[in-house]
Protein backbone atom coordinates (compact mmCIF):
# COMPACT_ATOMS: atom_id res chain seq x y z
CA UNK A 1 0.00 0.00 0.00
CA UNK A 2 3.17 2.23 0.63
CA UNK A 3 6.02 2.78 -1.00
CA UNK A 4 9.15 4.15 -0.07
CA UNK A 5 9.37 7.28 1.63
CA UNK A 6 10.85 10.64 -0.25
CA UNK A 7 11.52 13.70 0.83
CA UNK A 8 9.60 16.90 -1.34
CA UNK A 9 11.75 19.14 0.21
CA UNK A 10 14.44 18.29 -1.66
CA UNK A 11 14.10 19.78 -4.92
CA UNK A 12 15.72 20.41 -8.28
CA UNK A 13 19.19 18.96 -8.08
CA UNK A 14 19.01 17.35 -4.94
CA UNK A 15 15.83 15.09 -5.79
CA UNK A 16 17.84 12.02 -5.80
CA UNK A 17 18.62 12.71 -2.15
CA UNK A 18 17.06 9.99 0.59
CA UNK A 19 14.68 11.19 3.21
CA UNK A 20 17.18 9.53 5.34
CA UNK A 21 20.08 11.32 4.14
CA UNK A 22 22.34 12.59 6.50
CA UNK A 23 21.57 16.61 7.37
CA UNK A 24 25.38 17.93 7.29
CA UNK A 25 25.38 15.99 3.90
CA UNK A 26 22.27 17.47 2.61
CA UNK A 27 23.40 21.38 3.96
CA UNK A 28 26.63 20.75 1.88
CA UNK A 29 25.50 19.54 -1.05
CA UNK A 30 22.35 21.97 -1.53
CA UNK A 31 24.43 24.93 -0.49
CA UNK A 32 26.90 23.79 -3.80
CA UNK A 33 23.92 23.82 -6.03
CA UNK A 34 22.46 26.74 -4.45
CA UNK A 35 26.02 28.60 -4.89
CA UNK A 36 26.31 26.98 -8.74
CA UNK A 37 22.86 28.36 -9.51
CA UNK A 38 23.02 31.67 -8.21
CA UNK A 39 26.56 31.93 -10.05
CA UNK A 40 24.17 30.88 -13.01
CA UNK A 41 21.47 33.42 -12.38
CA UNK A 42 18.95 29.91 -12.20
CA UNK A 43 16.39 31.90 -9.65
CA UNK A 44 14.37 28.42 -10.00
CA UNK A 45 16.95 26.13 -9.17
CA UNK A 46 17.97 28.33 -6.56
CA UNK A 47 14.73 28.52 -4.94
CA UNK A 48 14.80 24.59 -4.79
CA UNK A 49 18.11 23.96 -4.03
CA UNK A 50 17.70 26.80 -1.47
CA UNK A 51 14.74 25.12 0.36
CA UNK A 52 16.51 22.24 1.22
CA UNK A 53 19.14 24.56 2.59
CA UNK A 54 16.91 25.80 4.65
CA UNK A 55 15.43 22.84 6.18
CA UNK A 56 18.62 21.31 6.82
CA UNK A 57 19.65 24.44 9.26
CA UNK A 58 16.06 24.23 10.85
CA UNK A 59 16.55 20.80 11.73
CA UNK A 60 20.18 21.27 12.98
CA UNK A 61 19.04 23.85 15.32
CA UNK A 62 20.88 26.45 13.54
CA UNK A 63 17.87 28.79 13.48
CA UNK A 64 19.36 32.15 12.23
CA UNK A 65 20.87 30.77 9.26
CA UNK A 66 17.45 28.58 8.85
CA UNK A 67 15.94 31.80 8.61
CA UNK A 68 17.80 34.02 6.74
CA UNK A 69 17.55 30.15 3.87
CA UNK A 70 14.18 30.16 3.45
CA UNK A 71 13.60 34.11 2.77
CA UNK A 72 16.43 33.74 0.00
CA UNK A 73 14.46 31.10 -1.42
CA UNK A 74 11.36 32.97 -1.37
CA UNK A 75 12.67 35.83 -2.97
CA UNK A 76 14.59 33.53 -6.09
CA UNK A 77 11.20 31.83 -6.78
CA UNK A 78 9.50 35.08 -6.71
CA UNK A 79 12.08 36.04 -9.17
CA UNK A 80 11.31 32.99 -11.47
CA UNK A 81 7.69 33.41 -10.75
CA UNK A 82 7.56 29.71 -9.48
CA UNK A 83 4.58 30.03 -7.73
CA UNK A 84 5.27 26.32 -6.20
CA UNK A 85 8.62 26.96 -5.11
CA UNK A 86 7.28 30.02 -3.08
CA UNK A 87 4.76 28.14 -1.66
CA UNK A 88 7.24 25.60 -0.32
CA UNK A 89 9.55 28.48 1.27
CA UNK A 90 6.91 30.12 2.81
CA UNK A 91 6.27 26.48 4.82
CA UNK A 92 9.72 26.08 5.89
CA UNK A 93 9.40 29.75 7.24
CA UNK A 94 6.08 29.10 9.04
CA UNK A 95 7.48 25.58 10.21
CA UNK A 96 10.84 27.60 11.53
CA UNK A 97 8.54 30.08 13.12
CA UNK A 98 6.56 27.28 15.21
CA UNK A 99 9.81 25.79 16.29
CA UNK A 100 10.73 29.99 17.39
CA UNK A 101 7.16 29.81 19.40
CA UNK A 102 6.24 32.87 17.05
CA UNK A 103 2.84 30.71 16.32
CA UNK A 104 1.03 33.43 15.28
CA UNK A 105 3.55 34.69 12.25
CA UNK A 106 3.46 30.79 11.67
CA UNK A 107 -0.16 30.51 11.09
CA UNK A 108 0.23 33.27 9.19
CA UNK A 109 3.23 32.23 6.56
CA UNK A 110 1.52 28.62 6.53
CA UNK A 111 -1.83 29.59 5.68
CA UNK A 112 -0.02 31.59 2.55
CA UNK A 113 1.85 28.26 1.83
CA UNK A 114 -1.46 26.39 1.49
CA UNK A 115 -3.24 29.00 -0.64
CA UNK A 116 -0.26 29.48 -2.96
CA UNK A 117 0.41 26.15 -3.09
CA UNK A 118 -3.49 25.78 -4.39
CA UNK A 119 -2.91 28.34 -6.71
CA UNK A 120 -0.15 27.14 -8.57
CA UNK A 121 -1.56 23.81 -8.67
CA UNK A 122 1.72 22.08 -6.46
CA UNK A 123 -1.16 19.82 -3.86
CA UNK A 124 1.55 18.05 -1.97
CA UNK A 125 3.10 21.33 -0.40
CA UNK A 126 -0.53 22.82 0.38
CA UNK A 127 -0.87 19.31 2.13
CA UNK A 128 2.51 20.34 4.02
CA UNK A 129 1.07 23.62 4.85
CA UNK A 130 -2.46 22.33 5.65
CA UNK A 131 -0.61 19.76 8.25
CA UNK A 132 1.70 22.54 9.66
CA UNK A 133 -1.09 24.58 10.71
CA UNK A 134 -2.45 21.16 12.36
CA UNK A 135 0.57 21.03 14.23
CA UNK A 136 0.94 24.31 15.29
CA UNK A 137 -2.64 23.98 16.81
CA UNK A 138 -2.07 20.78 18.41
CA UNK A 139 0.88 21.63 20.07
CA UNK A 140 -1.09 25.20 21.13
CA UNK A 141 -3.69 23.43 23.01
CA UNK A 142 -6.47 23.39 20.12
CA UNK A 143 -6.71 19.74 20.00
CA UNK A 144 -10.69 19.94 18.58
CA UNK A 145 -9.79 22.06 16.48
CA UNK A 146 -7.56 20.24 14.58
CA UNK A 147 -8.25 16.96 15.10
CA UNK A 148 -10.56 17.13 11.95
CA UNK A 149 -8.10 18.52 9.75
CA UNK A 150 -5.03 15.60 10.42
CA UNK A 151 -7.71 13.38 10.13
CA UNK A 152 -8.78 14.76 6.31
CA UNK A 153 -5.13 14.93 5.94
CA UNK A 154 -4.66 11.26 7.02
CA UNK A 155 -7.59 9.56 4.79
CA UNK A 156 -5.72 11.67 1.70
CA UNK A 157 -2.61 10.24 2.29
CA UNK A 158 -4.03 7.27 3.20
CA UNK A 159 -5.79 7.09 -0.27
CA UNK A 160 -2.35 8.31 -2.28
CA UNK A 161 -0.19 6.00 -0.54
CA UNK A 162 2.51 8.72 0.61
CA UNK A 163 3.66 6.84 3.70
CA UNK A 164 5.46 9.95 5.50
CA UNK A 165 2.82 12.16 5.15
CA UNK A 166 0.58 9.28 6.51
CA UNK A 167 3.09 8.48 9.82
CA UNK A 168 3.30 12.62 10.54
CA UNK A 169 -0.94 12.68 10.50
CA UNK A 170 -1.14 9.53 12.59
CA UNK A 171 1.15 10.70 15.34
CA UNK A 172 -0.40 13.94 15.79
CA UNK A 173 -3.84 12.18 15.97
CA UNK A 174 -2.18 9.74 18.41
CA UNK A 175 -0.87 12.70 20.14
CA UNK A 176 -4.33 14.24 21.09
CA UNK A 177 -5.49 11.12 22.26
CA UNK A 178 -2.60 11.16 24.77
CA UNK A 179 -2.90 14.33 26.34
CA UNK A 180 -6.74 12.96 26.31
CA UNK A 181 -5.45 10.43 28.57
CA UNK A 182 -6.71 7.85 26.05
CA UNK A 183 -3.62 5.99 25.93
CA UNK A 184 -4.81 2.52 24.48
CA UNK A 185 -5.77 4.88 21.36
CA UNK A 186 -2.71 6.57 20.87
CA UNK A 187 -0.51 3.47 21.58
CA UNK A 188 -2.75 1.55 18.66
CA UNK A 189 -1.68 4.97 16.80
CA UNK A 190 1.94 5.31 17.15
CA UNK A 191 1.85 1.55 16.84
CA UNK A 192 0.70 1.95 13.05
CA UNK A 193 3.25 5.06 12.44
CA UNK A 194 6.08 2.85 13.48
CA UNK A 195 5.51 0.05 11.29
CA UNK A 196 4.43 1.85 8.66
CA UNK A 197 7.80 4.08 9.04
CA UNK A 198 9.80 1.20 9.19
CA UNK A 199 8.21 -0.65 6.20
CA UNK A 200 8.74 2.98 3.75
CA UNK A 201 12.37 3.49 5.59
CA UNK A 202 11.31 6.50 7.09
CA UNK A 203 13.86 6.95 10.14
CA UNK A 204 13.00 10.40 11.26
CA UNK A 205 9.36 9.18 11.27
CA UNK A 206 10.19 5.88 12.89
CA UNK A 207 12.27 7.83 15.49
CA UNK A 208 9.86 10.28 16.27
CA UNK A 209 6.95 7.13 16.92
CA UNK A 210 9.27 5.02 19.10
CA UNK A 211 9.38 8.10 21.24
CA UNK A 212 5.49 8.41 21.20
CA UNK A 213 5.44 4.66 22.47
CA UNK A 214 7.82 5.00 24.99
CA UNK A 215 5.56 7.85 26.28
CA UNK A 216 2.79 5.35 26.60
CA UNK A 217 4.86 2.52 27.88
CA UNK A 218 5.96 4.47 30.71
CA UNK A 219 2.64 6.48 31.49
CA UNK A 220 0.56 3.86 31.04
CA UNK A 221 2.28 1.02 32.17
CA UNK A 222 4.88 1.83 34.40
CA UNK A 223 7.28 0.17 32.48
CA UNK A 224 10.66 1.97 32.93
CA UNK A 225 12.70 -0.49 31.04
CA UNK A 226 11.02 -0.49 27.80
CA UNK A 227 10.45 2.63 27.92
CA UNK A 228 14.20 3.96 28.31
CA UNK A 229 14.90 0.92 25.27
CA UNK A 230 12.51 2.42 23.04
CA UNK A 231 14.10 6.05 23.61
CA UNK A 232 17.56 4.27 22.87
CA UNK A 233 16.55 3.06 19.62
CA UNK A 234 15.57 6.26 18.37
CA UNK A 235 18.11 8.09 19.95
CA UNK A 236 20.46 6.34 17.89
CA UNK A 237 18.53 7.23 14.76
CA UNK A 238 18.64 11.08 15.92
CA UNK A 239 22.33 11.24 15.91
CA UNK A 240 22.98 9.43 13.12
CA UNK A 241 21.32 11.40 11.01
CA UNK A 242 21.91 14.79 13.02
CA UNK A 243 17.87 15.53 13.84
CA UNK A 244 18.63 18.56 16.57
CA UNK A 245 15.09 18.78 17.49
CA UNK A 246 14.07 15.38 17.56
CA UNK A 247 17.14 14.04 19.97
CA UNK A 248 16.03 17.19 22.17
CA UNK A 249 12.74 15.89 22.70
CA UNK A 250 13.95 12.17 22.87
CA UNK A 251 16.18 13.44 26.37
CA UNK A 252 12.85 15.39 27.43
CA UNK A 253 11.10 12.29 27.41
CA UNK A 254 14.03 10.16 28.80
CA UNK A 255 13.50 12.37 32.09
CA UNK A 256 9.73 12.20 32.09
CA UNK A 257 10.07 8.75 32.15
CA UNK A 258 12.87 8.64 34.84
CA UNK A 259 10.46 11.23 36.57
CA UNK A 260 7.87 9.12 37.02
CA UNK A 261 9.65 6.12 38.04
CA UNK A 262 10.42 8.30 41.23
CA UNK A 263 14.16 8.77 39.41
CA UNK A 264 14.50 12.29 40.21
CA UNK A 265 18.42 12.58 40.12
CA UNK A 266 18.67 11.23 36.67
CA UNK A 267 15.53 13.07 35.42
CA UNK A 268 17.19 16.54 36.90
CA UNK A 269 19.80 15.81 34.76
CA UNK A 270 18.39 15.27 31.60
CA UNK A 271 15.84 17.86 31.85
CA UNK A 272 19.31 20.12 32.24
CA UNK A 273 20.13 18.31 29.00
CA UNK A 274 17.65 18.85 27.14
CA UNK A 275 16.84 22.55 28.21
CA UNK A 276 20.24 23.43 27.08
CA UNK A 277 19.87 21.79 23.44
CA UNK A 278 16.71 23.48 23.01
CA UNK A 279 17.75 27.04 24.33
CA UNK A 280 20.88 26.34 21.88
CA UNK A 281 18.08 26.14 18.59
CA UNK A 282 15.62 28.54 19.91
CA UNK A 283 12.74 26.02 20.57
CA UNK A 284 10.32 27.54 22.72
CA UNK A 285 7.83 24.66 23.26
CA UNK A 286 10.85 22.18 23.99
CA UNK A 287 12.85 24.71 26.60
CA UNK A 288 9.30 25.66 28.85
CA UNK A 289 8.92 21.92 29.08
CA UNK A 290 12.18 20.93 30.12
CA UNK A 291 12.16 24.05 32.15
CA UNK A 292 8.36 22.32 33.74
CA UNK A 293 10.51 19.27 34.41
CA UNK A 294 13.69 20.55 35.78
CA UNK A 295 11.65 22.42 38.82
CA UNK A 296 9.57 19.80 39.44
CA UNK A 297 12.95 17.16 39.69
CA UNK A 298 14.37 19.85 41.68
CA UNK A 299 11.23 20.03 44.20
CA UNK A 300 11.17 16.38 44.38
CA UNK A 301 14.94 16.97 45.26
CA UNK A 302 14.23 19.28 48.69
CA UNK A 303 14.62 22.69 46.46
CA UNK A 304 12.89 25.53 48.17
CA UNK A 305 8.94 25.52 48.26
CA UNK A 306 9.44 29.64 47.47
CA UNK A 307 11.61 29.20 44.32
CA UNK A 308 9.37 26.48 43.16
CA UNK A 309 6.42 28.56 43.65
CA UNK A 310 8.56 31.61 41.88
CA UNK A 311 9.81 29.57 39.24
CA UNK A 312 6.54 28.20 38.09
CA UNK A 313 4.52 31.32 38.22
CA UNK A 314 6.96 33.27 35.73
CA UNK A 315 6.86 29.77 33.65
CA UNK A 316 2.83 30.17 33.76
CA UNK A 317 3.26 33.86 32.40
CA UNK A 318 5.73 32.97 29.61
CA UNK A 319 3.31 30.16 28.34
CA UNK A 320 0.48 32.73 28.26
CA UNK A 321 2.28 35.17 26.42
CA UNK A 322 3.40 32.45 23.90
CA UNK A 323 0.59 31.33 23.33
CA UNK A 324 0.65 27.49 24.58
CA UNK A 325 -2.33 26.70 26.57
CA UNK A 326 -2.02 22.81 26.63
CA UNK A 327 1.66 23.36 28.83
CA UNK A 328 0.27 26.19 30.60
CA UNK A 329 -2.36 23.75 31.89
CA UNK A 330 0.53 21.53 33.02
CA UNK A 331 1.82 23.97 34.88
CA UNK A 332 -1.03 24.63 36.28
CA UNK A 333 -1.16 20.19 37.25
CA UNK A 334 2.43 20.88 38.48
CA UNK A 335 1.68 23.46 41.16
CA UNK A 336 -1.65 21.64 41.71
CA UNK A 337 0.85 18.38 42.30
CA UNK A 338 2.93 20.77 45.03
CA UNK A 339 -0.02 22.33 46.99
CA UNK A 340 1.22 25.21 46.12
CA UNK A 341 -1.27 28.32 46.35
CA UNK A 342 -2.30 31.49 44.32
CA UNK A 343 -0.87 33.29 47.55
CA UNK A 344 2.24 31.81 47.22
CA UNK A 345 2.56 32.69 43.75
CA UNK A 346 1.68 35.89 44.47
CA UNK A 347 4.23 36.17 47.56
CA UNK A 348 7.16 34.56 45.09
CA UNK A 349 6.52 37.16 42.27
CA UNK A 350 6.52 40.47 44.51
CA UNK A 351 9.83 38.66 46.11
CA UNK A 352 13.39 40.32 45.68
CA UNK A 353 15.41 38.23 43.77
CA UNK A 354 17.81 37.98 46.08
CA UNK A 355 16.08 37.01 48.53
CA UNK A 356 14.47 33.24 47.09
Amino acid sequence: MYGKAVAPEYQGALTDLSVNSSLADVLDLGTAELRRAERDGAHAEAARSGLAVAEAHRRLGQVEDADRAWKASYRAGRAAGDGGAMAWALWSGGTLARQRGAFAWARRLLGLAADLGERSGDRLVRDYALAGLAETGRIQGDHEEVRRLHEQLLAEARRRGEARHTVWALEGIAQIHRNAGEFDRAFALFEEAAEIAERADDRRGHAWALRGLADIVSARDGDTGRALALLSRAETTCRAMRLSSALAYNHKMRANVLYRAARYAEARDRYREALAEFEAMGEARGTALARLGLTKSLARLGRDRAETAAELDALAHELERIGLRHARRMVSAAQEEFGLTAAEADVARRAPAGSR
